[in-house]
């Protein structure tokens, strides 16, 4: 007897994905009469039996419609069910769905069922097509947001029953609430990454990345509370027009509002509906069921504001765990208007109609509630509602203004910069810290060290080329030239080209560490004493001017030790770029690369086993605490050596070994056990990347040699 074939891994995940999404919403429905189902309790709202036919016809619609000769199960379902696409013909108008009293129950579960067996078909064909992959993905999403709707949209109808029926015994919840965490995170702010743009699925309204500039501002840890909200209502908040905007206030007028949406006075307590009936109100819980209109007055109220989307997104995408409920209690308000960004382009087809036709007079609000599906919720997720409407579940986190970062007149510009840097890379996610910080005396004497080690070749094998192949290019030089080596650390390797162009008119190192920059020029000095050595403290990622008086001859760059690998791809441009500027259109430079070899070499080469590395990365952390007055536990951080080969590049990581909270600058980090600071990256290159790299520097390479294995390479390259 012949074995069931399987299905190949993708269809078949597929299939569990559909499956898993559309089980969902029955779910919801189970236990619930035909009634329940049929009813529409505002023009807001739409009937359960009519979010269980829209979510099916979606994928008819979009998917299956598409296919040759396709007959739909039920033509008369293209109009009753299609919510707003004008392109895909008439359709009945919203508030009239609960008008609909046919097809019954049955015949929309029928409906769903048969669609389900045809997307099932579908599926299995493995349709390979990037634009109905994408709208498969979409249908799914699309299910799960009506998922919350209907949760939506049952409890306001059990709300408008004198009855106030129960619908669940517990209240259907994706995640369970999470206690307060008190105070506020700042953030400097400053220029900001907001948006969608890398892998995996998201709405078109969500892209596409782009920047955001901040000023200084804090968020609430926590969300603004029933109790808080008491407070509000206590004093007269409701009452108060100078809290309000004019359209706010003409809607508490209009519309009668004292309290949010479902709350009652009972006289000596406020109680509130909820999909398991009639409860008190609990002080210490999350608000919910509030406008932005009433989010707002409460803000003003409060002395505060509400923040931005883009701050929002800012502050959860760099400090995830400082937020208590940033996803999965309610969807909070922000101030900013539902408008697309620069660039937006809508999904292509009749999808377009999804989310940027409705970009007008409604406000973003971010997060995920308790009723949003799991691994429906992400940090650029926009949702909107129009700024009078309550019954979704919203609520709210406060935000405020805060005072531009302290200037500290006697610190040193390297430490002040050092400061910005690692707050700033800290507070991203995931964490990052730049590796020029490494080089402080300390970090210079490891890295020393470490050229030592019997792992770490490439030092050794770059010294060994470079006395092979000096003789030769410095005969390029000429009379009276000038070597300018960026990030010259101890100028060890710099010796082998001093000794073969003894004709040099002076030595220009370049170093963000002063102590250890004064040292090895003073060693230079001492051991060249004809040679004109004038040192140049900076960060040669963003270069001034050259020391007068070094010589009328051609400028030689020095760049060894492939720390070109240690920048992205773009950086390297630019550097290379602004390196060609400054040493003019006659100039040589000299490139160190180490190049991609197996796995094993390189791990060991960053993973030494005399841990002379993992002391070189922790010593980041001791400069922070010493320089910055920050309180990291250097031992509850371990040293990490990882190959990427998609990037083609060692990493360096400093992972927490614990749960943890590090100040600095009056500033809290946290870390979840497993977080990585990531400190380094070394990218090995071929002699085709190294031609390409300097080919968009507008530099031409002059000659390449490659050294004996583990082979590293010397680049030269002309202006």
């Amino acid at each position: 007897m012949n074995a069931p074939s399987r299905l190949p891994e993708g269809i078949a995940g597929d299939l569990r994905r559909y499956r898993e999404v559309r089980a969902a919403m029955p779910a919801l429905a189970a236990g619930l009469g035909a009634e329940d189902l049929s009813a529409q309790s505002m023009p807001d709202c739409s009937p359960g039996k009519w979010h269980l036919a829209h979510t099916s016809w979606f994928f008819e619609a979009m998917i299956l419609g598409e296919e040759p000769g396709y007959q739909p199960v039920d033509p008369r379902f293209q109009t009753l069910f299609n919510s707003y696409y004008e392109a895909l013909g008439q359709r009945v108008e919203r508030c009239d769905r609960g008008l609909m009293t046919r097809p019954l129950l049955d015949e929309v579960m029928e409906y769903r069922r048969e669609i389900d067996r045809r997307m099932t078909a579908w599926l299995g064909q493995g349709d390979a097509d990037p634009r109905r992959r994408y709208l498969f993905t979409l249908g799914l999403h699309h299910d799960q947001q009506h998922q919350e709707l209907f949760l939506m949209d049952l409890l306001n109808l059990m709300s408008r029953s004198p009855l106030e029926p129960t619908a669940y015994e517990r209240t259907p919840r994706s995640s369970e609430v999470e206690a307060s965490r008190g105070g506020w995170s700042r953030f400097d702010g400053g220029l900001v990454g907001i948006g969608h743009g890398g892998a995996g699925f998201a709405f078109d309204n969500e892209g596409p990345a782009h920047r955001a500039w901040l000023e200084p501002y804090a968020l609430a840890n926590d969300l603004v509370t029933n109790g808080d909200w008491i407070g509000f209502i206590e004093d007269g908040g409701y009452a108060r027009p100078e809290l309000w905007l004019a359209d706010g206030w003409a809607a508490v007028k209009t519309e009668r509002w004292s309290a949010p949406l479902y709350w009652r006075d009972e006289g000596d307590r406020w109680t509130r509906m909820t999909l398991a009936g009639r409860v008190n109100v609990d002080p210490a819980a999350p608000v919910r069921h509030v406008s932005f209109y009433e989010a707002d007055a409460y803000a003003r109220w409060a002395g505060r504001r509400l923040p931005t989307e883009a701050e929002w997104e800012h502050a959860v995408r760099c400090r995830p765990d400082a937020f208590s409920n940033a996803f999965g209690e309610v969807w909070q308000w922000t101030a900013s208007p539902y408008a697309p960004y620069a660039g937006f382009r809508p999904t292509e087809g009749t999808a377009s109609e999804y989310n940027g036709k409705f970009m007008a007079n409604q406000m973003v609000l971010r997060g995920s509630s308790f009723a949003t599906p799991p691994g429906h919720a992400r940090v650029t997720y926009r949702n909107f509602f129009y700024p009078q409407q309550r019954w979704a579940f919203m609520g709210l986190r406060l935000a405020e203004d805060a005072p531009a970062p302290l200037t500290r007149e006697s610190e040193p510009g390297e430490t002040a910069r050092f400061r910005r840097d690692l707050i700033a890379g800290l507070s991203r996610s995931p964490k990052v810290a730049s590796p020029k910080w490494f080089y402080d005396a300390e970090g210079s004497r490891l890295f020393e060290e470490i050229t030592r080690l019997p792992e770490y070749y490439p030092t050794r094998q770059e010294a060994a080329l470079l006395r092979r192949v000096s003789p030769e290019w410095a005969r390029r030089f000429g009379p009276e030239a000038a070597l300018v080596e960026f990030g010259s650390g101890a100028s060890e390797k710099t010796r082998i080209v001093l000794d073969a162009a003894s004709d040099l008119a002076a030595y220009v190192p370049i170093d963000i560490s002063a102590d250890a920059l004064d040292a090895a020029a003073q060693r230079i000095a001492d051991a060249y004493p004809a040679l004109k050595v004038e040192p140049l403290v900076g960060d040669f990622l963003h270069l001034g001017a050259l020391p007068t008086g070094i010589g009328r001859g051609r400028r030689v760059g020095f760049f060894p030790g492939s720390t070109i690998g240690n920048l992205e791809p773009d950086e390297a441009v630019a550097f290379l770029k602004a390196a060609r500027s400054l040493l003019g259109d006659d100039a040589l430079f000299i490139l160190g690369v180490d190049l991609v070899k197996a796995p094993e070499t390189l791990i060991a080469a960053y993973d030494d086993a005399a841990g002379v590395t993992a002391a070189f990365n922790r010593n980041l952390l001791v400069r922070a605490n010493r320089e910055l007055g920050a309180d990291f536990d250097v031992d509850a951080f371990a040293h990490r050596a990882v190959w990427n080969p998609a990037r083609s590049r060692m990493e360096m990581h400093l992972e927490a070994t614990r749960d943890m909270a590090v100040g600095i600058n009056g500033q809290t980090i946290r870390f979840a056990r497993g977080e990585t600071i990531h400190t380094e990256n070394s990218r090995k290159f071929a002699e085709e990347t190294v031609r390409g790299l300097a080919d968009a520097a507008g530099w031409s390479v002059a000659a390449f040699e490659t050294g004996d294995a583990p082979a590293v390479a010397l680049a030269l390259l002309e202006a």
